[in-house]
């Protein structure tokens, strides 16, 4: 027998309500002590997933008051500066207020905010300056008289084909957007800078940007919203006043270069190889064009961030290989990233999209989804800020709305696919499927059609787009230096081009390619809705324990609540039946007394009761004695 002072031999446990308590304490301190790298990985993994939303309400301010500066005249947009200015101080006085009381919460947030109104004010006054000169210019005048003049114009982009006829009956038409220098108008000679659209026929085609021409035309006001100041139908080709710099024509040779060396290639490649290395369209024949649009391909036959995202990738990977650190590698990318915008041609689109091919890459590859986020908000922020005109565009929209998905989802996406599947199928699968999500909704708006087979079809033609991309691109400078190996390159591109050409007429030969879509508001709140769902589905497909856990807690839940309901039910119905027609408090001993429901009759029958002591007659069987 062991007395109280002894110790036994043996293990210690421990014993008592103090030693759960116990055991955990040791196990805390252990896990403190062992594990501080993990505990230090996972916290900066929390950190690095973190969305940071400081720069959304900047972004999103200074969108809306460039937007509004395409709609509203000067006079409106003189008052949303003062008002937007006024916001500003109003914060800036709370701000000082709340230093001098010593208080510090929220300080940061009304700091952010300040800054974002003050940056609405700088979009909105750039606004008003090009409304200036787009409602009371020199050139406002003529466009309102629709009058016919010579005007002199700068090229300010690429031409791109209308294909479709036009009033002077030409079989195909192209547009340019240009600026006027000077025109003359009913015998004057007006000075101006107003930026116009220059639709013409097949002459101009051939203009480049940067170059000053000579054209007559019509003039006739733009539709509302549009950032031109005009519309001129040009009915003379263009008479070169003074040849574009070098670095904006070479680039043009050099992709006409391109699409002649590409020649020799089938119909399918022929037309579609330059569309997806350096965005030449012209080529592609109608029906694989109408192919594409069925199945959601057609970002393939623009410089897109898709593009500039794989050209970077590309020259990161090989940096890195030679071993190069990561500042340089970097450095060495970006700039063949500017060599292929200037390649491709310095479009305000083209440079739209190496900057969100940027952003979703350094996204994507460092895991930062925080910081991504902020670096898409002051790309916004200052586009908007050099062109408020981005404002209401439709490829500045779907260019943002794709890169934030890519950021915002893409990775989450990838995350949730099982670590059995390779992570290349992973992010080839969440890539597109984060895209799409959140551009379906504008889709819908420009093109009233669902196209079922976009994200099968984007998934089977992603491991074609990477060859097609980085082989075109590399052969484009070899054109004019190595001609054979610039032709060996184009020959291995244009067979993963015509398979890119094969997956868009296939998929859209399935039946219900491309149904129709609501149009309008009601189309666009039921994408948003549908995309929402596919969300929804591919969570419950990628979590399938969950998934059946959250179907039996429902289940249960439901059941729970019906249960209750019935009960509910059934308790009001017995009380009414027990008023209405159930057996009611005895009149006097003896009797008791059932009420008749039905309408018109309420009579009493007395009833025996097995409690009456007065003797009862007996009842003789039928055929007895």
């Amino acid at each position: 027998m062991v007395g109280s002072g002894a110790v036994a031999s043996g293990p210690v446990r421990a014993t008592g309500p103090l030693g759960p308590a116990l055991l955990q304490g040791i196990r805390d301190q252990l896990r403190a002590r062992l594990l501080p790298e993990q505990r230090a990985t996972d916290s900066a993994d929390e950190r690095r997933r973190r969305l940071d939303l400081r720069l959304v309400p900047p972004a999103l301010v200074v969108w809306a008051a460039a937007g509004a500066g395409l709609w509203l005249n000067p006079a409106w947009l003189l008052g949303l500066c003062c008002a937007l200015a006024a916001g500003a101080g109003v914060l800036l006085l709370r701000i000082l207020r709340r230093r001098k009381a010593g208080g510090r919460p929220h300080r940061s947030f009304l700091l952010t905010m300040m800054a974002a109104l003050l940056l609405a004010v700088a979009a909105a006054a750039h606004s008003a300056v090009s409304s200036a000169q787009k409602h009371d210019g020199p050139v406002a005048g003529a466009i309102a008289a629709r009058a016919s003049v010579v005007a002199e114009v700068e090229i300010a982009g690429a031409p791109h084909a209308l294909r479709r006829p036009g009033a002077s009956g030409l079989s195909e038409r192209w547009a340019v957007n240009a600026t006027v220098k000077s025109l003359t108008a009913r015998g004057q000679l007006l000075r101006a800078g107003a930026a116009v659209v220059i639709m013409g026929g097949e002459d101009w085609q051939r203009v480049v940007p940067g170059q000053l021409v000579r054209a007559a035309g019509k003039l006739r006001p733009p539709d509302a919203g549009k950032v031109e100041a005009g519309i001129l139908a040009a009915s003379s080709a263009p008479v070169t006043i003074r040849a574009a710099d070098v670095w904006t024509a070479e680039p043009a040779s050099l992709g006409r270069r391109f699409a002649g060396a590409a020649a020799w290639l089938d119909a399918d490649a022929r037309g579609l190889l330059p569309g997806m290395v350096t965005g030449d369209a012209s080529g592609l024949d109608e029906q694989l064009k109408t192919a594409m649009k069925t199945v959601g391909l057609t970002h393939l036959t623009a410089v897109s961030g898709a593009n500039c995202s794989l050209i970077l990738g590309a020259l990161l990977l090989a940096a890195r290989s030679l071993r190069l650190a990561r500042v340089p590698a970097a450095a060495l990318a970006l700039a063949g990233l500017g060599l292929f915008v200037l390649m491709v041609g310095p479009d305000a689109s083209v440079l739209r999209a190496a900057l969100m091919g940027a952003i979703a890459l350094a996204s994507l590859a460092g895991g930062r989804t925080g910081r991504g986020l902020s670096f898409l908000c002051l790309a916004v922020i200052g586009l908007l800020l050099i062109d408020p005109g981005l404002g209401t565009s439709f490829g500045f929209l779907l260019s943002v709305l794709a890169t934030l998905g890519i950021i915002v989802l893409g990775r989450q996406i990838a995350d949730w696919i099982p670590r059995a599947v390779p992570r290349w199928v992973a992010a080839g699968l969440a890539v597109p499927l984060s895209a799409q999500l959140l551009c379906g909704p504008v889709v819908v708006l420009l093109q009233p059609q669902f196209a079922t087979y976009s994200l099968p079809a984007n998934v089977l033609v992603a491991p074609l787009v990477a060859p097609v991309t980085i082989l075109g691109t590399a052969a484009v400078p070899l054109v004019p230096l190595v001609p054979w190996l610039a032709t060996a390159l184009i020959g291995v591109a244009g067979f993963f081009a015509s398979g890119v050409a094969g997956v868009a007429r296939f998929a859209a030969g399935f039946p219900g390619a491309a149904p129709p879509w609501p149009e309008g508001a009601f189309g666009l709140l039921t994408m948003v809705l549908f995309s929402a769902l596919t969300l929804i589905a591919v969570w419950q497909a990628a979590h399938p324990a969950q998934t059946r856990g959250l179907i039996f807690a429902a289940h249960r839940a439901t059941a729970a609540s019906l249960e209750q309901v019935l009960q509910r039910r059934t308790r009001r119905r017995g009380s009414a039946r027990s008023a209405r027609r159930g057996l009611v408090q005895p009149l006097r001993r003896g009797r008791l007394r059932v009420c008749n429901p039905y309408p018109g009759r309420n009579q009493q029958w007395p009833l025996p009761s097995p409690n009456d002591p007065r003797r009862r007659r007996r009842i003789r069987p039928p055929g007895g004695t």
